[in-house]
């Protein structure tokens, strides 16, 4: 069983997510051949599972870590073309920012931020549930 706030805290995170990808998506989904088994963006209902890109966020107890707890940011391509370092760098850094800039909306009652934790970027700051 999974507390309640965490599933609602879980499906925004979703859809901040979904509307990175779409921008992603916008600024270079023609960029890149798809990998063949992958449907075009916006061809099924999950923006995971379509286009370019899979943007998502994996959480972390932050074992180790100067940040603590929080989500490690992971920004995916989804295709066979060689991607040069640099390129992929200056996506992930894009998104990112991205992330940064629609934190503040998608949660707004919440002070968190996206910081480099090592080699990933980390989402962090108040992530208390509450009381149920």
């Amino acid at each position: 069983m999974r507390h309640p706030r965490l599933v609602e805290f879980d499906a925004t995170l979703k859809r901040l997510f979904d509307s990175v990808n779409d921008e992603l998506e916008a600024r270079y989904g023609d960029h890149y051949e798809l990998h063949p088994a992958r449907p075009r963006h916006g061809t099924t209902s999950n923006r995971a599972q379509d286009g370019l890109f899979n943007v998502g966020a994996s959480f972390t107890a932050g074992y180790g870590s100067r940040l603590g707890r929080g989500y490690v940011v992971q920004v995916d391509m989804v295709t066979l073309a060689n991607v040069p370092p640099q390129v992929r760098s200056q996506i992930e850094r894009e998104a990112v920012d991205l992330v940064q800039k629609k934190l503040a909306y998608y949660f707004p009652h919440r002070h968190l931020t996206v910081e480099r934790d090592r080699n990933a970027f980390k989402i962090h700051g108040d992530l208390r549930l509450g009381e149920v």
